[in-house]
C-alpha cells in the first residue's frame, strides 16, 4: 500500500492513501488533547472512526490504523435550482495565506468544471475561514410580471352633506347612479409578462406571468369585450350601478316622476326605485335595490318603504303620524324623522332629528352641532350620536346601546359556515349531474336537466345570502366592544342613558360619551 505522509514525528506518523487515512502511534504518551491540535492543523482530516483512535491511543501500535478521511481541497456544492453555488475551502487559513495563487486557480478550475459560466462572485481569500461557506455564484432570478388591474365604475357615495345656508336642501345626496345600455362599467388591464433570468449555469429560467383577477359582474346585466388590449366590462341595459354579494350588477330602475298614490298604487319592484315626488299617505314602496324618494315636501302617513337588499334615502324627512314604517337591508338617510318607525341593519342617518319615533340600527347618527332626539325609543347595537336629547320639558326619551354577545355571534356565524359548506357539497354533486345530462335528448332527461339547473341556481343564492350574512356577523365581531352614547351638546333631563344591561335616568342636563368604565355606566 503505497501512503503518502501527513505528519510524523516521533510520537505519531499520519498518512493518506486514495483519501484514506491512517494512524500508527509510537508513543504511549499520545493523548485526544495532542490529536485535537493536529486536527487543527490539518483542516482536511475528517475522523470517522473514534474507535479505531482510541484503541490505537490505549494500544501503541507501528502498524497503521485507518481512523477517517483526508477530504478534498474545497466542496463546491449547487443549489436545486441552479440559482446559486456555494463554496467550502478545506485547506487551514495558514495553508489558504501561503498559496493564494493556488487556491483562487482551483477555485475558477472547480467553476469551470461544474459548468458555472454566470454570476460569478469573487470571495476575499485573505479573510476566508476554514471550514465556512462562501457564495461564489448567483444567477439572475425571474421577475414576475405585474398582476391584472381592474377597476369598476364608482358608485354614488352615500353620504350626508348638511349645509349652513339655512335655505338650501339640508339633505342633499347623489344618491343614485343611472346608466344607459352599453354604458362603462369596468376595466381589467390583463397580467403582464415577466422578465426571464438566468441560472449560473447560463440557463433560461422563465419567469412567471402576472396573477390574473376576475371581473366580478352580473352576466345577466353586464358583458366582457376586448378593447385596445384591455378587457372592458359594459352594461346589457340601462338601470342602475350596485352591488349584490360583492358582484357588480345594473339594476333594474323604476323612476316615478311624480308621487306615488292613486295614480300608481302601491309599488313593489325587483330593482331600484327613484321616486321624484313622495309617498301619499296610507302607501307603500317596497323595492329589492335601493329607494330614493327625491320630493323635499317629504313622506307624510306612508305605510311602508322597504328595501329588501339595499339602502333607503328620503330626502325630506317623515312624518309619519305613528303609522310610516321604513325598512332597509343596509342604510337609511333621512331629514328628519318625525313619528315613525325606521329599523336598518347598518346605519341610520338623520339630518336634523327624531321626534317621538322607534329607531333601530347597528349604528345610529344624528348631526354632531344640532341633530336631536325627543321622545321615542332609539335603540342601537353599537353607537348613538346626536347633539341633543330629549327637552326642557324633560320628554322621556329612551337611549339604548345593547351591545353584543360575541359568544352567540361566534357560534352563529360557526353553524353557518358549517351549512354553507354543506349546500356548497351539494352543488358540486348537482354540477356533476348538470354536465352528464348537458347531452340530454329525450324530453324526460332535459325535464331533469332543467330541474337540476333550477336546483343549483336555487342553492347559489342562498350560498351568496349565507355568506353575506357571515361576513356581516364578522365584520361586527372586528368592531371594538367599545359600545357608547354620545351627546355633544345636551342631554336634558328625563333621558334615559342604557348601555347592555347598566341604565340610568338623568335628572339633570349633562352632556358627554357615555359608556361602562370598570363594569359602570358613566352617567
Amino acid at each position: 500500500m503505497n501512503l503518502k505522509i501527513i505528519e510524523q514525528n516521533e510520537e505519531i506518523t499520519l498518512t493518506e492513501n486514495n483519501g484514506r487515512v491512517f494512524i500508527a502511534i509510537t508513543n504511549g504518551g499520545y493523548n485526544l488533547k495532542k490529536f485535537d491540535e493536529l486536527t487543527r492543523k490539518h483542516t482536511r482530516l475528517k475522523v470517522s472512526n473514534f474507535l479505531a483512535l482510541k484503541n490505537a491511543m490505549e494500544h501503541k501500535t507501528d502498524d497503521p490504523i485507518e481512523i477517517g478521511s483526508w477530504i478534498e481541497s474545497m466542496e463546491l456544492e449547487i443549489s436545486a435550482d441552479k440559482m446559486e453555488a456555494l463554496l467550502t475551502i478545506y485547506e487551514s487559513q495558514a495553508y489558504i495565506q501561503e498559496n493564494l495563487a493556488e487556491i483562487h486557480t482551483n477555485i475558477q478550475k472547480v467553476l469551470q468544471e461544474q459548468q458555472i459560466i454566470y454570476g460569478h462572485k469573487p470571495i476575499d481569500l485573505l479573510n476566508v475561514k476554514s471550514g465556512k461557506t462562501y457564495i461564489v455564484a448567483t444567477g439572475l432570478p425571474p421577475q414576475k410580471g405585474e398582476n391584472a388591474k381592474v377597476t369598476y365604475l364608482d358608485q354614488a357615495e352615500k353620504r350626508p352633506v348638511i349645509k349652513e345656508d339655512g335655505n338650501a336642501d339640508f339633505f342633499d345626496m347623489n344618491f343614485i347612479v343611472e346608466i344607459k345600455e352599453g354604458s362603462w362599467l369596468g376595466e381589467k388591464i390583463p397580467p403582464q409578462k415577466g422578465v426571464d433570468g438566468i441560472n449560473i449555469v447560463g440557463e433560461n429560467v422563465p419567469a412567471e406571468p402576472g396573477d390574473d383577477i376576475k371581473l366580478k359582474y352580473d352576466t345577466k346585466s353586464a358583458y366582457e369585450v376586448e378593447e385596445d388590449g384591455k378587457t372592458v366590462l359594459r352594461s346589457k341595459t340601462k338601470g342602475i350601478i350596485g352591488e349584490i354579494n360583492g358582484v357588480l350588477s345594473v339594476q333594474k330602475h323604476l323612476v316615478i316622476d311624480g308621487d306615488v298614490g292613486l295614480e300608481t298604487g302601491n309599488l313593489t319592484f325587483d330593482g331600484s326605485i327613484q321616486v321624484k315626488g313622495t309617498v301619499m299617505a296610507g302607501y307603500s314602496v317596497i323595492a329589492s335595490g335601493d329607494i330614493s324618494i327625491d320630493g323635499k315636501v317629504g313622506v307624510n302617513a306612508a305605510e311602508l318603504i322597504k328595501s329588501t337588499e339595499g339602502d333607503v334615502f328620503i330626502r325630506g324627512g317623515i312624518f309619519g303620524r305613528g303609522v310610516t314604517k321604513v325598512e332597509a337591508y343596509k342604510n337609511i338617510f333621512v331629514k328628519h324623522a318625525n313619528e315613525c318607525t325606521l329599523e336598518a341593519k347598518d346605519t341610520i342617518n338623520i339630518g336634523f332629528y327624531a321626534l317621538g319615533s322607534i329607531i333601530s340600527a347597528n349604528q345610529i347618527l344624528l348631526d354632531e352641532r344640532k341633530g336631536k332626539i325627543i321622545g321615542g325609543k332609539t335603540i342601537a347595537v353599537n353607537s348613538i350620536t346626536a347633539a341633543y336629547s330629549g327637552n326642557s320639558l324633560e320628554r322621556k326619551t329612551e337611549l339604548i346601546v345593547q351591545g353584543i354577545d360575541r359568544k352567540i355571534l361566534k357560534e352563529n356565524a360557526k353553524e353557518k359556515a358549517q351549512k354553507m359548506i354543506k349546500l356548497q357539497e351539494e352543488m358540486s354533486k348537482l354540477e356533476i349531474q348538470i354536465d352528464q345530462l348537458k347531452n340530454a335528448f329525450t324530453v324526460q332527461q332535459i325535464a331533469v336537466f332543467e330541474q337540476t339547473k333550477q336546483k343549483y341556481n336555487q342553492l347559489q343564492v342562498e350560498i351568496k345570502e349565507i355568506d353575506t350574512e357571515i361576513k356581516r356577523i364578522l365584520r361586527t365581531l372586528r368592531q371594538s366592544n367599545d359600545y357608547y352614547i354620545h351627546i355633544t351638546k345636551e342631554a336634558n333631563a328625563g333621558t334615559m342613558i342604557q348601555i347592555g344591561y347598566k341604565s340610568s335616568v338623568l335628572s339633570n342636563p349633562t352632556k358627554g360619551k357615555f359608556k361602562i368604565e370598570n363594569g359602570e355606566l358613566n352617567v
